[in-house]
């Protein structure tokens, strides 16, 4: 094969590298996520927004009442937040953070799920994208509640 037909095949291959999508490990999720939410919470959107922007395919579904899907897949009351999210078996209640959702996927501890009990402040789709002055915490059938991540 001649060096210019060599060359040509190259630059073939370098173009068609570069024109191919990058994904960052960040940027991609492993499984849906569905939220059950109401159809009036503003922090409730831009969480499902939040999700979207960091690779996550979203399934929302709007609610007047929360209270029986919470029931149903076992969200203990003192963990309780505004929306109610199932990914992959699990149980995500709340304002929890992308990182500590692909942790759990990772890791898939033998727990109901996740939570960023009530409502807080400074986490992500209230008034921070960077989570910051609260807990994350686990919760199981049996009623343990324990510490998953603090900011």
């Amino acid at each position: 094969m001649s060096i210019a037909r060599r060359l040509s095949l190259l630059a073939l291959a370098v173009m068609t590298i570069s024109v191919l999508p990058v994904r960052s490990p960040q940027a991609e999720s492993t499984a849906d996520i569905t939220v059950y939410k109401t159809p009036t919470c503003g922090c409730c959107k831009a969480w499902v927004s939040y999700l979207e922007d960091n690779g996550f395919r979203v399934i929302a579904h709007d609610l007047n009442d929360l209270s029986r899907v919470k029931r149903q897949y076992g969200v203990d009351p003192r963990v309780n937040s505004c929306h109610t999210a199932l990914i992959d078996g699990y149980v995500v209640e709340g304002h929890v953070p992308v990182n500590d959702i692909r942790r759990l996927l990772n890791e898939r501890p033998e727990i109901t799920g996740i939570s960023a009990p009530g409502m807080p402040q400074l986490s992500p789709g209230m008034y921070s994208i960077e989570p910051k002055d609260y807990d994350v915490v686990s919760f199981d059938e049996q009623g343990n509640i324990g510490l998953f991540s603090r900011y």
